[in-house]
């Protein structure tokens, strides 16, 4: 492999990418500046190199949108905005971490101890006051998709029937968890297709096997980051 000095199209087969990507990567602060030689070529060193293959590994780890603002941060000097925005990232999965904990814990709970039974259908109030929130709450859950009362053909009041009033139940417990709105609803339409609370932890399991996954990821590109960090940004 050549040192000290790169071609384009090394760098680019070094990527796996074009050699107007490199360009791009270049004019996008991805890549550190180039110097130009005599003859207006680009001049590519190792450390665009390393940038290069850093980029891959912060990618893979942190998403590219990061990525980017990570590398163009390091080549203008704004070392401190770099760490901030790594210590973000790595914070982000810490977060959802603890969320899935407290869905799970709560679904745990739920299994145990179920939601008194429903015997009839019954008004917003009377289930708001059963689930512990204000009936505002119910309506905008609703309008989110996540309860589907029906209508009283003559009042238009809304009426839950038993499967809603479950669900409601189930919703409130996971909002008392702090958990996205959008996995609750990939949740509470499992329990509705299936019925089985054991199958949505089961989903919890599988997507906090995917957050070690993904922190591992992370791990590797923040190591590569440091590596980069070490070998052409001593403070």
């Amino acid at each position: 492999m050549p040192t000290g000095r790169w071609r384009l199209a090394e760098l680019a087969r070094l990527a796996g990418v074009s050699e107007q990507q490199v360009r791009n990567y270049v004019d996008a602060g991805i890549l550190p500046p180039v110097t130009r030689a005599a003859n207006n070529y680009r001049v590519f060193t190792d450390q665009h190199a390393d940038a290069l293959t850093t980029a891959r590994a912060l990618a893979d780890g942190h998403g590219w949108p990061r990525t980017r603002a990570v590398l163009n941060a390091i080549h203008t000097g704004d070392i401190p905005a770099v760490l901030a925005m790594i210590d973000e990232s790595h914070a982000e999965l810490a977060r959802e971490r603890t969320t899935i904990a407290a869905a799970t814990r709560a679904f745990t709970e739920v299994a145990r101890d179920a939601a008194p039974p429903a015997r009839r259908p019954a008004l917003i109030g009377e289930v708001a006051t059963e689930v512990g929130v204000h009936t505002p709450v119910l309506r905008l859950w609703e309008e989110r998709g996540l309860l589907h009362p029906q209508r009283h053909p003559t009042t238009g009041y809304r009426i839950f029937d038993p499967a809603e009033q479950r669900a409601a139940h189930l919703i409130a417990v996971l909002r008392r968890g702090n958990f996205a709105f959008d996995i609750i609803d990939a949740v509470i339409d499992t329990i509705r297709t299936s019925g089985n609370i054991t199958r949505a932890l089961a989903e919890l399991a599988r997507r906090n096997q995917q957050v070690d996954d993904q922190s591992r990821r992370r791990l590797a590109g923040s190591a590569a980051l440091h590596t980069y960090l070490a070998g052409h940004y001593q403070s």
